[in-house]
């Protein structure tokens, strides 16, 4: 999770906003994404405090209380730092080098003499 203060100020009925970014993982699938999220905190009529998820532009849900694989629907994802996604992309898109096999030299051992250990 990274805390970055919110862009330009606060919004309507807002006391502040918090952009928290996320990476998430389906264990069902093996899905991966990152999103940001800018958390509006607010208070109430009666003095209660509460917090808005906006993703978007839109208002969401908690990504923390049950987050939702955008792939399959799933519920079983796991909750990693952001960056971990991307990261984990470009290591399997990286060209991995491996050298050519040559040829194989066996030790030559006359007829009738002991095999090498």
């Amino acid at each position: 999770m990274t805390e970055i203060p919110g862009p330009g100020g606060l919004r309507a009925g807002a006391t502040a906003v918090v952009t928290e970014a996320y990476a998430f993982a389906c264990m069902r699938c093996g899905y991966g994404w990152e999103q940001s999220y800018e958390i509006e905190h607010h208070v109430d009529a009666d003095g209660r405090t509460f917090v808005l998820y906006v993703a978007d532009g839109r208002i969401v849900p908690s990504p923390l209380s049950r987050p939702t694989c955008r792939s399959c629907d799933g519920h079983v994802v796991r909750i990693l730092r952001p960056g971990r996604v991307a990261s984990a992309r470009d290591a399997a898109h990286r060209e991995r080098r491996v050298p050519a096999a040559g040829p194989v030299e066996a030790p030559w051992a006359p007829e009738g003499s002991a095999p090498l250990p």
